[in-house]
């Protein structure tokens, strides 16, 4: 990324480089194409040392960030995992950590924070209720017990999970239709988890089944039916973060590719000499400035908590989903055929964008979102 950091950002985003060079590198990743979890547990909590679990959670409650800037540091974050293609539920265990921070919630914190406990965020739906901001999974209150039931798809790292945080469309008292968010324990009666495909190799996705299973009211993050602020701040986060690691992917396939073209000789010449592909790269690189200068601007909206915030994250999401995507598959062209074996280090990268730009709404979606509100000011 290209926000302007400290020398301990700096310090951070090089020490995450390596363990991430060292621990996951391109042959690391496809051995673990068939694992169950797509990463190892000493690997987690060895990044969780690191801090990849901690920065969204206050010092109060044992967390702490690099620079005081706890999105900016977790994008910094984000974009290397991008440029690793690297394994692990980066966001949604951030996610968990960082609402039960905020909530003042110290259940399961500790061990989210050391990486031996994996937290993961119940929050998208399946079809017909997958469209972004879409929450039909209720949480009915009756005394001091919260029953929950409806489906959850995808949701990462679920099978590997023991604590789901979900969000759901509360009933009972004054709830008035409100969001909830309530902590499951992942093996509690009625909880079903199934799991899915997945495009990415490392990481995986599952669904998750709730059937009236019963949590009592200290299982609350919030308020009961007063959740719609903190899962629109979450959702948010997760977007900032997603658009990281995407722009990481797109930075590292591309500078994979610039090496290629001028490696790779065709009729006594560098691929990269001829005319037609010069104009390509120009067009590669400035899609990837615009993906950086816009996730950037993003991550700066969303900490200061920027009335244009949403705007600017779905307008990231529309234009890094459309020309990641773009980009990656440009790459591949450019490679020729060893761009689409599966022992070049390419699809992995490419695996990642593709997965990104469909999570967290799509891009038709972003891009109806922004629609939406410009014939609202316009009226």
């Amino acid at each position: 990324m290209e926000l302007e950091i400290t020398s301990e950002q700096e310090f951070f985003v090089e020490t995450t480089g390596k363990y991430l060079t060292d621990r996951a590198p391109a042959f690391e990743l496809r051995a673990l194409r068939h694992d169950p979890s797509g990463f190892q547990p000493a690997y987690w909590t060895q990044g969780a040392e690191l801090g990849w679990t901690s920065l969204l959670v206050s010092e109060e409650n044992g967390g702490g960030s690099i620079s005081g800037r706890p999105l900016a540091d977790l994008a910094l974050l984000a974009f290397e995992f991008g440029r690793h293609a690297a394994p692990g539920p980066l966001v949604p265990a951030n996610i968990v950590a960082g609402a039960l921070s905020r909530s003042g919630t110290t259940a399961h914190l500790p061990g989210l924070l050391t990486g031996e406990v994996i937290g993961t965020w119940c929050y998208a739906e399946p079809r017909p209720h997958h469209h972004l901001g879409e929450v039909t999974v209720s949480a009915t209150r009756s005394g001091d017990s919260i029953s929950i039931s409806g489906k959850k798809a995808p949701v990462e790292s679920a099978a590997d999970a023991q604590v789901l945080l979900v969000t759901a469309r509360s009933s009972g008292g004054k709830s008035g239709g409100g969001l909830t968010q309530v902590l499951v324990d992942a093996k509690a009666p009625g909880v079903t988890i199934t799991p899915m495909d997945s495009v990415d190799l490392t990481r995986r996705f599952a669904a998750v089944a709730f059937d009236d299973v019963e949590v009592p009211v200290s299982s609350l993050v919030g308020e009961f039916g007063q959740a719609d602020a903190e899962v629109d701040h979450q959702l948010r986060v997760a977007i900032c973060l997603q658009l990281a690691e995407m722009t990481g992917a797109m930075d590292k396939a591309l500078e994979m590719t610039i090496e290629w073209a001028f490696d790779r000789y065709s009729f006594g010449r560098p691929l990269a000499s001829y005319q037609e592909l010069k104009h390509r790269f120009a067009d590669m690189k400035l899609w990837l400035e615009a993906s950086q200068a816009i996730a950037d601007t993003a991550v700066v909206a969303t900490e200061a908590d920027a009335p244009d915030a949403w705007d600017l994250l779905s307008a990231g999401k529309a234009y890094v989903g459309h020309y990641g995507v773009e980009l990656m598959h440009d790459c591949v062209q450019l490679h020729g055929g060893i761009g689409v074996t599966f022992d070049h280090d390419l699809h992995l990268y490419l695996r990642r964008v593709v997965l990104e730009s469909g999570l967290y709404g799509t891009v038709a979606e972003h891009r109806q979102r922004l629609t939406d509100q410009l014939e609202k000011r316009a009226s």
